[in-house]
């Protein structure tokens, strides 16, 4: 299994669809290890406007580590197959880890500063 945090400088991005770039790990699904990581260049513009959800989809990605996202994101990554788990923060394998031991979970929260619109 594969799963991308939105990252900033090897830490959750607090922006999803800002970020410098995808950190997405391969998880081995027995041993709950993280067998790879890789980076995958953000594109240009808004993340919930952008092909990203179906790209990361055909990668083999099924979860999201995030920060803050808006629904409209959260939707289009649902629809893509991949479960959106926010309020996350910190750095990426940290929270990758900390994701495997089973202590983090969705918080819930969307980002209401521009709920329907990606952020400027």
């Amino acid at each position: 299994m594969k799963i991308a945090l939105p990252t900033c400088q090897n830490s959750i991005d607090s922006h999803f669809g800002h970020c410098e770039y995808y950190t997405i790990f391969t998880i081995d699904d027995s041993s709950k290890e993280i067998l790879n990581q890789e980076i995958f260049a953000s594109p240009a513009g808004c993340g919930c406007k952008s092909n990203i959800a179906s790209t990361l989809s055909e990668m083999g990605v099924k979860v999201m580590l995030a920060g803050n996202m808006g629904e409209g994101a959260v939707n289009v990554l649902n629809r893509s197959g991949i479960e959106v788990l926010r309020g996350c923060s910190g750095d990426v394998k940290e929270v990758t880890l900390n994701w495997l031991s089973g202590a983090v979970v969705d918080s819930g929260e969307l980002c209401h500063e521009h709920e329907s619109e990606c952020h400027n």
